[in-house]
């Protein structure tokens, strides 16, 4: 299992130490410089952190530069067939160094809730809070290098279910995620590309906990992304992202997605995309729309 929150931790807390000291004279907007390129601090991801809708990226938040900081807000729907996921959440993005997030998750059953003798609309409610470090690299500046901008990074989930989740085979309602991220922009051909390995227990993202009957061990997963920009605005883009199936209940395949970004400015984006989940619990071909918007700073 990758150990990176010890090294998260420790140098985001250098990080913050030599940050650039505001003089009295500087106003506190002052430090809200959005001196980065449009769009590329990407979206908001579905549980909080920069990057695409069910990927993330190693790209720090927001607009802020190294001298500089940038904060976004979302709110994100993905309406499925016999489900539906709600996201709402803040991150901040430090001197273009750290970056910090929280989102808050409500997973509707609707009819399969009563299906499963749960009711009908019983809902999972999930914490989400994150933290990203950039280590190496500027996907923007070093477009004369090989070299990737790359990232590490943590996921704390908190679920609300505990007893159900255990009813299903789930071995806790807490866990949590690490991950190594890669992205480079190649400019001149309008492409960005992110890989991505997260160490994850979790089920369907978290929302039906963490380890399960059959597997309760961390397993590495694969995160990619892809988008090219049409215009300095507007994106289009796909993303695959693996999950492990620790569950004897239900089998847990990858989501993938197909999306459009459009950025009015640096202060606000949309987001739409069409979305498979896969299987989730006794429904197969969760699929549909994803919509997110983004307002920031």
């Amino acid at each position: 299992m990758l150990r990176i929150h010890h090294l998260v931790f420790a140098a985001g807390l250098s990080a913050l130490a030599f940050a650039p000291a505001a003089s009295a004279q500087d106003a506190p907007w002052d430090m809200f410089d959005g001196g980065k390129l449009l769009a590329t601090g990407g979206v908001s991801q579905v549980e909080g952190a920069g990057g695409g809708g069910i990927a993330n990226w190693a790209m720090i938040t927001g607009y802020g530069t190294r001298d500089g900081i940038g904060a976004n807000i979302h709110y994100t729907a993905v309406p499925l067939p016999d489900y539906s996921l709600q996201s709402t959440g803040i991150s901040v993005g430090l001197f273009d160094r750290l970056e910090l997030s929280y989102a808050w998750q409500e997973f509707d059953t609707q009819n399969v809730g009563a299906a499963l003798g749960l009711g009908a609309g019983f809902k999972f409610h999930q914490n989400i809070f994150g933290a990203k470090l950039k280590l190496v690299g500027d996907a923007v500046y070093d477009q004369d290098s090989w070299l990737p901008q790359i990232s590490v990074g943590v996921q704390h989930k908190e679920n609300d279910r505990a007893a159900i989740i255990a009813a299903v085979g789930g071995k806790g309602s807490i866990g949590t995620d690490y991950y190594i991220a890669a992205s480079k922009l190649f400019l001149a051909e309008s492409l960005l590309v992110n890989l991505t390995l997260r160490e994850t227990k979790a089920n369907q993202l978290g929302i039906l906990g963490f380890g399960g009957d059959k597997h309760n061990d961390y397993s590495s997963q694969f995160e990619g992304s892809a988008a090219y920009l049409v215009s300095r605005r507007f994106a289009l883009g796909a993303e695959l992202r693996t999950k492990p199936s620790n569950l004897s209940v239900a089998h847990e395949g990858a989501a993938w997605d197909l999306f459009a970004a459009y950025f009015f400015n640096k202060n606000l984006s949309l987001t739409a995309a069409y979305a498979d989940l896969g299987n989730i619990v006794i429904k197969n071909n969760q699929h549909g729309a994803y919509l997110s918007l983004q307002a920031g700073l």
